[in-house]
């Protein structure tokens, strides 16, 4: 691959975002495109939950991967917010996983035993113990997980602190722009949108559940990138706030400083669908109301709805197209796209602007899903 210096990112959510500022930041010439405003898309209805030792409990290429970008978001945050002068909602107050039956107690209880013996900062709580974690549970909960490195981020704030200090590198943001096609003509890519064609010498398709809707010349493998719904609630929350984010086998409860709650989230297989349901507000508010009765009482100020990209192997796409030079995937994150967002931005631009091929993107190589 050529060391481009004019790179097209398709995608303007947290992905396609943090990718372009990466590249800015490095030197390259950056242009951004998207169908919608900027983290627009799945981005808006994310909760931001930083945990991987919870989301993605289970050990192999998703966990290693979603904490080494965890090592990363301090920088990352410190980075954007002095490039972009914004600020930008962002806690590593800890996780509190739950258990209502011995079942789940003991497997918290061994993840706790597991973690610690790995160094991390994890600890099994009684149930009331638990409580005193957060006096708000139910007295149903007979024991807890605490992790004190995990955290939260404001999504659509930080998007929108990227684009701007995307901007402040030099890059241009194109939005309200369809993408059609991605075509090689000679040396340079062209991708042509609704309004017009652009020109560079390397592309980035960052699109999420959208990416597979763009034909890409010489590619005839369809993109493995399906849509999975999400549902997501906004509380108000009214009196003594939580005090981290709970997780239970049902739901997920993330406090704001603005005094509202997120619950979340529905998984749902119902294609570009992206209206919110009865069923789907109804399940999230007895989940949540089941380990925090308190919640009753909160206010009801919405729901986001948003379509994250799936899929086979519930890893993201990141890497080469092996048959359009100078075209790298950056899609596929599915639940993780805020958490993988500043690895995935590093390990492109390494790709990209220092042909360096870092090993980490071996298990998310396109590859694996044929002549992509």
């Amino acid at each position: 691959m050529s060391r481009p210096s004019e790179i097209i990112v398709i995608g303007a959510g947290v992905i396609g975002c943090s990718i372009a500022y990466e590249l800015a930041r490095r030197g390259a010439s950056v242009q951004v495109v998207d169908e919608r405003s900027i983290g627009m898309g799945a981005t808006q209805a994310s909760a931001g939950i930083l945990a991987p030792y919870v989301e993605s409990a289970e050990a192999g290429p998703l966990l290693d991967l979603s904490v080494r970008s965890l090592h990363l978001f301090d920088g990352f945050i410190a980075r954007v917010s002095s490039d972009s002068a914004a600020a930008v909602s962002y806690h590593r107050t800890g996780t509190l996983a739950v258990a209502t039956d011995d079942g789940e107690a003991r497997h918290l209880s061994l993840t706790a035993e597991m973690l610690a013996g790995q160094g991390v900062d994890a600890q099994y709580l009684d149930g009331q113990a638990a409580r005193k974690e957060e006096p708000h549970l139910t007295s149903a909960v007979i024991g807890g997980l605490l992790i004190g490195s995990h955290g939260f981020v404001s999504a659509p704030e930080l998007t929108r602190a990227i684009a701007a200090a995307t901007r402040q590198h030099g890059a241009q943001l194109v939005q309200q722009s369809k993408v059609r096609r991605v075509a090689r003509v000679k040396s340079d890519m062209t991708v042509e949108t609704d309004h017009g064609s652009l020109r560079g010498d390397a592309v980035v398709l960052a699109a999420g559940c959208w990416s597979g809707s763009v034909d890409i010349e010489g590619v005839r493998t369809p993109l493995p990138v399906r849509p999975v719904r999400g549902q997501l609630l906004q509380l108000v929350w009214r009196g003594t706030p939580l005090r981290r984010v709970l997780w239970s086998s049902k739901c997920y409860l993330v406090p704001w400083d603005d005094g509202t709650v997120l619950v979340g989230a529905t998984v749902e297989d119902v294609g570009f669908d992206e209206r919110a349901t009865v069923a789907g507000v109804h399940d999230l508010l007895d989940a949540a109301c089941e380990i925090t009765p308190h919640a009753w009482r909160a206010a009801f100020a919405g729901v986001r709805v948003g379509l994250r990209p799936g899929t086979k192997d519930n890893l993201p796409l990141i890497g080469p197209s092996r048959a359009v030079p100078n075209l790298i995937y950056a899609t596929g994150h599915y639940r993780s796209g805020v958490i993988l967002a500043p690895l995935t931005a590093q390990l492109v631009a390494d790709l990209l602007l220092e042909g360096r091929f870092d090993e980490a993107l071996d298990a998310v190589n396109p590859a694996r899903f044929g002549e992509l």
